[in-house]
Formats: C-alpha cells, sequence, structure tokens
C-alpha cells in the first residue's frame, strides 16, 4: 500500500521538526514553500492525502494553497494552523465549508500534529493484536445527540477509588496532546483532590486564595487567570488546596466561574468530589455531559445504578455515559450497561503501575507512555467526546470560511 502524502507549507522552523516527525511515523512529506511549487506538484501527481498550512503568518499565500488543493475537483483536506489569538478572531463570522479540514493551535508539539495527522486520515481502527483488548459490546456509543456547543465535560461518580481523577486528568491531556484541543482541567474536589500534585503543578494558586484575597480589597481574578500552563499546553486550576475553610466557594459562584471559561477553551474538563453536594449539584447544571467511571466490582456497579436512580430527580439523566475503568477484567460489558442501565461510552483497561510512575513524574500515562495500550483507550474516549458534531465546531467554520475566500481563481 502507498505511504500517505503529506504536503507542508509551514514556516522553517515548524516545517524542519513536523517533517522530521512525519517522515519517523512513515509518511512521505513533502516541503512546499510557494504556491506555484504546490501547483506544479498537483500537476504531476494527483494523489496528496492532506496538507499542512501556515494560516496566520502569510494569509494570501495561504488562501492561494487552499484554492489549489481544491480546484479542478480536488478536495484535499487542509490543517491550518494558527495561534489561539488568531483562531478567536476568526470565530466572528462563522461560515461553512468544507467538512474535512482541520485547525490546530500554536504552540504544539510535533508528535501532537502528527496524531492530529493520523486521526484525520484514519477516524477510527481497530486492531485484533491478541492482546484481549476490550471491545464495547453493545455496538459504538451514539453521540449524535450532543450539543456542538458542548464543551464542560464532568467526571463524577458516588463512589471512590475508580479511577475518577485518572481519567479525568488524561482525558483532559488526550484532547490537548493528541487531539489538538485547548483544554482547562479543573479540579473541583475540595475534599480530596490532587490533580495538580499529581501533574507535578506545584504552588498553584486556588479559587479560594483568589477569593479570599477579593473579599479583602485584593482584584478580580477569573478562572482563567489563575490556571497554570502544564507541560502538555493544557491549563490546570484548582478551587481548593485544603478541605478547611473552603466556606467561600459558594457553589452557584463556583459552577459560573467554571461556566464563564468557556469562552477561551475547546473542552473544560471537571473532576469532582464523590458525592452529591451542593457545589456538585450546581457544576453538574452546567455540564453538557458527565462521565461515570464505573469499575467491574459490586459496589461500584451499586454506586452507578444509585447515581441512575438520582439522575432522574437532579434533571441530568440524559447527560449521564458510563466509562467502564479497568475493563480488561472478563466481566462483560454488555452485563454491566444491563445492571447499571447506562450506555457505556468507552473501555478504559487496567494501565497497573503505569499509572504510578507517570504520576510520580508530574505526568499522565498519555504523556509518559503513548503508545501502551491503555493511552490508545483514552485516544478512543477523546473521539467519542469529540463525537461527528464537535464542540469546536463554529471556531473551525470561521476559519473554514475564511479559506474558503480563495475558491476564486487566484491566477488570471
Amino acid at each position: 500500500m502507498a505511504r500517505h502524502a503529506v504536503v507542508i507549507a509551514l514556516p522553517p522552523g515548524e516545517a524542519g521538526p513536523v517533517g522530521a516527525q512525519l517522515s519517523g511515523a512513515g509518511y512521505e512529506t513533502i516541503n512546499v514553500t510557494a504556491p506555484d511549487q504546490l501547483e506544479a506538484l498537483l500537476a504531476d501527481r494527483r494523489h496528496v492525502s492532506v496538507a499542512v498550512l501556515d494560516g496566520e503568518s502569510d494569509l494570501d499565500a495561504s488562501l492561494e494553497y487552499y484554492s489549489l488543493l481544491h480546484d479542478e475537483g480536488r478536495s484535499i483536506p487542509a490543517l491550518m494552523v494558527v495561534s489561539p489569538r488568531a483562531l478567536e478572531r476568526l470565530t466572528a463570522n462563522p461560515t461553512r465549508t468544507s467538512i474535512n479540514d482541520e485547525y490546530f493551535a500554536r504552540p504544539y508539539s510535533a508528535e501532537s500534529l502528527r496524531w492530529r495527522i493520523e486521526a484525520m486520515l484514519i477516524r477510527s481502527q481497530t486492531v485484533d493484536d491478541g492482546s484481549g483488548s476490550p471491545i464495547l459490546e453493545g455496538g459504538p456509543f451514539d453521540s449524535q445527540g450532543w450539543s456542538s456547543r458542548a464543551q464542560m465535560i464532568v467526571v463524577f461518580s458516588p463512589k471512590g477509588g475508580v479511577g475518577k481523577t485518572t481519567i479525568a486528568t488524561n482525558l483532559a491531556e488526550t484532547l490537548q496532546l493528541r487531539r489538538g484541543q485547548n483544554v482547562l482541567l479543573v479540579d473541583a474536589d475540595t475534599v480530596t483532590g490532587h490533580v495538580t500534585t499529581s501533574l507535578g503543578v506545584e504552588h498553584a494558586r486556588t479559587v479560594c486564595d483568589s477569593w479570599r484575597d477579593q473579599a479583602e480589597g485584593g482584584p478580580l481574578e477569573t478562572i482563567v487567570d489563575l490556571a497554570s500552563q502544564h507541560t502538555s499546553g493544557m491549563r490546570v486550576v484548582s478551587l481548593a488546596s485544603s478541605p478547611l475553610h473552603t466556606e467561600i466557594l459558594e457553589p452557584t459562584r463556583v459552577a459560573d466561574a467554571i461556566a464563564a471559561a468557556r469562552r477561551g477553551f475547546d473542552f473544560i474538563v471537571v473532576d469532582v468530589h464523590p458525592s452529591y453536594s451542593a457545589l456538585n449539584q450546581a457544576i453538574f447544571d452546567r455540564a453538557d455531559r458527565i462521565l461515570v467511571p464505573v469499575t467491574p466490582d459490586v459496589p461500584a456497579l451499586r454506586a452507578a445504578v444509585q447515581l441512575r436512580d438520582v439522575s432522574v430527580e437532579l434533571g441530568i439523566r440524559e447527560r449521564l455515559a458510563m466509562v467502564v475503568n479497568r475493563a480488561n477484567s472478563g466481566v462483560s460489558v454488555a452485563d454491566m450497561e444491563r445492571t447499571v442501565g447506562m450506555p457505556a461510552m468507552a473501555l478504559i483497561r487496567s494501565g497497573g503501575l503505569l499509572f504510578v510512575r507517570a504520576a510520580n513524574e508530574g505526568r499522565t500515562v498519555i504523556e509518559r507512555f503513548p503508545r501502551e495500550k491503555v493511552s490508545e483507550d483514552f485516544d478512543t474516549l477523546a473521539e467519542c467526546v469529540l463525537g461527528p458534531t464537535r464542540p469546536e465546531a463554529q471556531a473551525k467554520a470561521s476559519l473554514r470560511g475564511l479559506f474558503n475566500r480563495a475558491k476564486e481563481p487566484v491566477r488570471a
């Protein structure tokens, strides 16, 4: 089978590392520095799988590249690389065009861009290598009904010890590092939360710190202002560093503050305490989807059944989706779905000591062990979260609309 050919039209400082990463992954890379080079290339050969364009530095050249990719019956997907600030400016006038185009925000690593290219080329892939990879027995999770504005994902279980924080942190990093999303991870567990500790984020200023200072005449700080940058590129913020003296965290105010950060991110992943507290209920009210980690054991299953029943009264039943953790235990996923009465979105196998080793380094499994099977499981979960109607659809449409102006002839 012929190798996928990837055209790279990026500044020299980016083209080199990106080309090396893609070549190392087995792709044929073709660097172009001017539209006439791309025109000559496409005249000589018809098969190009995807093109990586600089959507910011030289807009006129990018428009010409984009036009050539779609001239004469061609429809070659484009991955447009821009800064978050440029992307925000482009969201003002959304225009619908090709659904195959993508965007990718700077700053980025060459490896993360390579993952995005692979996601564009192979949307779904299942490999049976005899390793006992879990299979969704109930069929693929249907995310068709997810809202196009969906951004806030809450990870919750009424039972501790089921991998809630592990799923929240690794999902957030998969979306950021492997899917090029702009992610805010919020540790809203004011009792046992350890997101910042497990990610190696030290001396982080919490929401409690900020609001106490504000009450004494200090400056107003938003959730985004308080968020620390993780090595993966995602932002991380914690509500409190201690379970004591958290009275200032009024539930409605906290939930509103988290929701107010939607504008600056593609996804907000919120890890909450295993309880039905007023704070959690306020966050549930603003959540677009609530992921429920369930392990294949009786106490976890009973807790999930309880949540299913309570969720009706809370008005969140339709937003719940089960994530089966430690799924390679021999227990039938179909049986778990029937018992809990909740669809299984994805399966995460046991990572054993991989999670411990990663946490000891202040990293996630996704970052530390990207080729392990459990990391592939988080890839699948991230794709389910993204869904066919992706949360960044409006932003993408705006950027595509900009490039769509190049549909008119660019040469006389």
